[in-house]
């Protein structure tokens, strides 16, 4: 049986729709990219952004480098043994996120989304305070305000618009623009390619250009939004859409270290005088799943993944120390051992956490006591306390028998 064609087709003098506009190409993609430290290991220079480093500098760098690679492998081990219930890695996104953390300043403040590891540890937050949202305990063990680091955002976007109305708090503050180091403050959201699709994204992005607001606009393009490619969220290079919001965009080599960190510093310079906000897009790639519920075996070809092996972020820092002679054996050494101490107390740490009473979801819900939430916290103490009492009447039936 031959089905018949019931698509609609045009009539005689029927506009017919427009052909979708071709994606750019790789090339077109990557144009002005902003490289400091190629693949090989080997600097490179560029003329508006430089970066003079010391040894000690250097090495930090590299060190936070390995932890965070160590960290999310321990943390997808964790997830694989029922330990967590999720886990979204940053494996090949280390560099992004490391050099990013690296230009904040203490007043900074950051949004993260749900796989800003990097930069949440940049912050002070215990790696623990972390996996506690993915086993389930809580919705993030850390305060904002000691550590100037939002919760994780898991609602694609939805960071972006609250970071944009703290920069303008910090406006109204009077924390920006001041020539005092100590006070002058930015805002870093992050975010990933697929969230550019999103309305809030817009939104935000029009916000912060009409208020000249302090915020780095910080987007982690690794290529793939779960299972769709970039070419199916933009059909420009995400980085000039910052040229319709009249703002700055930059793009950077996001398995580049040094030169996120350069770029990144720029853009937040920026923000503390009062010029306004930048978009950075930091171009990487996710090495492994979207999260450990995803295959992207079924979306993604081998080779596109060995072409981005090529460019590890670790890889090319630890050629580079090595041929300037700046890692010696006793560096590795010592940060072998940290490494393995990391582990160990993220994989202790994980089980002992524990659950918290189901009531503690009326603990938070509004900062002062509220009428309404106590009769309800109330309520649900009482069905508690006789399901309990079910329970046991139900066992000494049980035994009576």
């Amino acid at each position: 049986m031959i089905e018949a064609d019931v698509s609609p087709h045009p009539t005689a003098g029927e506009p017919t729709a427009p052909a979708a506009a071709p994606a750019p190409t790789g090339g077109e993609r990557t144009r002005g990219l902003v490289q400091l430290l190629g693949p090989d290991g080997v600097r490179r220079e560029h003329p508006d952004y430089r970066l003079d480093l010391d040894n000690a500098e250097l090495l930090e760098l590299y060190r936070r480098l390995v932890l965070l690679r160590r960290f999310d492998a321990e943390a997808e081990a964790l997830q694989r043994q029922g330990e967590l219930g999720l886990w979204a890695g940053c494996r090949g996104q280390e560099a992004a996120q490391v050099g990013a953390g690296y230009a904040l300043h203490e007043p900074d403040h950051v949004f993260p989304g749900y796989r800003d590891h990097g930069l949440a540890f940049a912050r002070g937050v215990d790696p623990l305070h972390v996996l506690s949202i993915f086993r389930g305990v809580d919705h993030g063990g850390w305060d904002p305000r000691e550590h100037h680091v939002h919760p994780y955002t898991l609602v694609i976007a939805a960071q972006m618009l609250p970071a944009v109305g703290y920069a303008m708090g910090l406006q109204r503050d009077g924390a920006v623009g001041t020539g005092d180091p100590a006070r002058d403050a930015a805002v870093v959201a992050c975010f990933g390619d697929g969230a550019t699709a999103q309305g809030e994204a817009s939104e935000a992005l029009t916000f912060a250009s009409v208020y000249h607001a302090p915020v780095v606009f910080f987007c982690q393009n690794n290529q793939w939004a779960i299972s769709e490619p970039v070419e199916r969220q933009s059909t420009v290079a995400l980085h000039r859409r910052a040229d319709g919001f009249g703002m700055p965009g930059v793009l950077v080599d996001g398995n580049d270290v040094l030169a996120v960190l350069a770029v990144v510093r720029s853009a937040l310079e920026r923000a503390r005088r009062g010029e306004g906000p930048t978009f950075v897009e930091a171009y990487t790639f996710r090495m492994g799943a979207h999260t450990t519920s995803d295959d992207p075996t079924r979306y993604r070809n081998a080779a596109e993944v060995e072409e981005w092996r090529a460019k590890d972020p670790l890889d090319r820092v630890e050629t580079y120390l090595r041929a300037e002679g700046i890692l010696d054996e006793a560096f590795e050494s010592a940060l072998a051992t940290e490494s393995d101490e990391l582990a160990e107390r993220v994989r202790a740490g994980v089980r002992a956490l524990v659950d918290p009473h189901p009531a503690a979801m009326f603990d938070h819900a509004y900062a002062e006591p509220h009428a309404q939430v106590q009769a309800e916290r109330d309520e649900f103490l009482a069905a508690w306390a006789r399901h309990d009492d079910e329970l046991a009447a139900g066992g000494q039936n049980e035994g009576g028998r």
